[in-house]
């Protein structure tokens, strides 16, 4: 599993993703992008074709962390 992440400080609420992957991404309060599910599977196309689409590289997918139990 991966997960994926929206770095505020680099989005400009362009809406490429929320408007192309609503299942994935929404506006927030600001209309910046958020993630609606933050886990993710290894090979989610939509998540990568968002993340190789957004224009300011402000969305990314990272290695999830596995929690210590």
């Amino acid at each position: 599993m991966k997960k994926l992440c929206v770095d505020k400080s680099s989005c400009i609420g362009c809406g490429f993703c929320f408007s192309s992957f609503p299942d994935l991404f929404e506006s927030d309060e600001n209309g910046l992008s958020q993630v609606k599910v933050e886990t993710i599977e290894e090979d989610n196309q939509d998540a990568l074709a968002a993340s190789e689409g957004c224009p300011t590289g402000a969305i990314s997918i990272k290695e999830e962390e596995e929690n210590a139990n």
